[in-house]
Parts: structure tokens; sequence; C-alpha cells
């Protein structure tokens, strides 16, 4: 099939839609941009499981040496965990932050604000390689999540001076707030899986592009603005947060909503690991760690996720999230 004839049924698809008036736009506005797929190379052809033994034996290796060289900065243990939080995010297409800060807190005894600092960094570079994924698959709406950062960025900024202020000034003060502040984070990112486990998305009224009033420019804005802060001041809510929100106010495709939650999340979490790297809340020893085994996890739980439970899944990791929340409150 070429390219024109691709064009033309996708815009007869749109008409049709169009003729139900999908959320008062006109069928012209509802366009999808034709979006091929890209084309194969020869590394994507052949035998899969050859080349996933290879990269992985490659990782594996390139892991060994690490360890072996410079085995005295790194600790083995973060790096199974990584392992294994890298399998839970790539299976069930959650974020990292969530299930990685109270793991550093409760299980490695971090305090709360090397937690925090060291989740975001590690969970900026684990964005980068789904942005570039997202991104050659045309599925980013780059001024929406331009606009969520344009809120996002500032305002997590200011979540981390907020932080060092108290930190500098109250001292261990600063742990207090911060149990309470990442309790009630994981319990709000607890509660909005769930409204994402239960939302229905009816995919004939999500449209490949949006045309942004002024008045949704102010929201989106406002919406990066109150995430952004939560960011800043524990980690938690990257993903979850902004997805959430995505599916119930913007009429995007999913993997439209997927794409540009995952581009502004790489946005808005590399300029907050870079503000937690300035004031000294980041061990990179310990974030080169959790990075060595969550690289390989993401990749096979991404492999399988269309095999696995998925609501079961993240209603089970929802209810473990609230109930970590509720142990930092009473921590506190």
């Amino acid at each position: 099939m070429s390219e024109t004839d691709s064009n033309a049924m996708a815009l007869d698809a749109v008409r049709v839609v169009g003729d139900q008036a999908i959320l008062g736009t006109d069928a012209d506005e509802a366009i999808p941009p034709f979006r091929p797929a890209p084309e194969p190379g020869v590394w994507h052809k052949g035998n899969w499981k050859l080349r996933w033994g290879l990269m992985l034996g490659g990782w594996a290796i390139f892991v060994a040496v690490m360890y072996l060289t410079l085995g005295g900065h790194l600790n083995g243990y973060l790096s199974l965990t990584g392992l294994l939080i890298g399998f839970l995010v790539g299976l069930t297409g959650m974020g990292g932050g969530a299930l990685m800060t109270p793991v550093l807190i409760f299980v490695f005894g971090f305090q709360p604000t090397l937690a925090i600092g060291t989740d975001v960094t590690y969970s900026a570079v684990t964005k980068i390689f789904g942005s570039w994924k997202h991104w050659r698959q045309g599925s980013v709406d780059i001024p929406l999540a331009l606009w969520l950062c344009l809120g996002s960025v500032p305002s997590a900024l200011a979540g981390v001076a907020a932080v060092q202020y108290v930190k500098n000034h109250y001292g261990d003060m600063v742990d207090i707030i911060l149990y309470r502040a990442i309790g009630c984070a994981l319990m709000l990112v607890g509660t909005m899986l769930i409204i994402k486990i239960l939302i229905k998305v009816d995919k004939k009224y999500r449209r490949e592009n949006i045309v942004m009033s002024r008045r949704m420019k102010i929201g989106t804005v406002c919406l990066g603005a109150g995430v952004g802060f939560i960011i800043g001041l524990t980690s938690v809510g990257s993903g979850t947060l902004i997805g959430v929100f995505l599916i119930l106010f913007y009429p995007l495709a999913t993997d439209r909503i997927v794409g540009t939650d995952i581009f502004q999340a790489m946005i808005l979490l590399g300029a907050t690991g870079l503000a937690q790297i300035g004031v000294g809340n980041v061990d990179l020893w310990m974030v080169a760690a959790l990075l060595m085994g969550s690289i390989p996890g993401v990749l096979l739980g991404s492999q399988l996720t269309v095999h696995a439970p998925n609501r079961l899944l993240r209603g089970l990791l929802a209810a473990v999230l609230f109930l970590s929340g509720l142990a930092l409150l009473f921590k506190s």
C-alpha cells in the first residue's frame, strides 16, 4: 500500500468519526499525521532470541568488568534491586521512582534527601532510552510535552530549593518533613494507579493531535507545576500522576499519551537530577550500580509485557505503594 493510499484511508476514517462531532472539534483538526513504522534494519530481522542473547551477554560482560575494576565503589545489592525494579517497570509501564524511593529508605537505610536525589538521577537516565524509542516511533506530542515542562521544571527546582532551605536552617527537621511528604505522595500515586487501571479508554474518541486553546495551555502549565513540585520534593510520581491526567483530560491516542509522558519526564527529571547533584544529594556510584541492573531489567520486562497480567500486577503494586506511604507517615 502506498503512502498516498494510507493517508486517504486515515482521512476517510477520521471523517466518519468527525461526523459524530468528537469533542466538539472539526474533522480537519482531528486528521492524524501519517506515521509509518520505522523500516526494520538488518539487526531487527532474523532470530530475536539470538539478538537478545547477544545484547544481554554483552551487558553482562560490561557489568562484570566494571565490578572487577571498580567493585570497591559499587554495591551489588543495589544492582540486583535495580534489576528487579527495572523488570517491574518494563512489565507494567509504571514509573520507577515510586518503587525505588521507599526501597532505598526501608531496605538500604538511605536518608530521605539522598534517596530522593539518587532516585531522580537514576530515573532521568532510564527515561532517555524510553524517550528515544517513542521519538523514533513518532508517538510524542512535542507541544504538549513542552507546555507541561514549562510548568514542571521551574516548580521541581523550587521543590529542591525548598528541601535544601529546610535542611540548611532546620537540620534534622527535614527528615520528618520528607517522610511525611514521600508518604503522602506514595499514597496519592497508589490511588491514582488504581484509577488508571479502572479508566476505560474509548479509542474512537482518541486522536493523534489536539488543538490546544489558551485555556488548555494555561491548565497544562498549572498541571505541570503541581506535579513538578511533588517530584522536586519527593521524586515520586513522574509517570503515574501526569499519565492519569493526560488520559482524563487530553483526548490523545494511547501511544501518544505514553510517549508524551515519558518525554516530558525525561526533561523534568534531567533538570531535577542536575539540581540534586548540585546540592550534593546524589551518590553517583550508587546511581551507576542501580543502572547496571535496571537497564537489562527494563528490557526483559518490556519483552514479556504482552504475556503478563498487567492489571493484577498494577493493582498489587498500588497496594504496596499505599502501604509504604502509610509506613513512612508512621515513621515520621
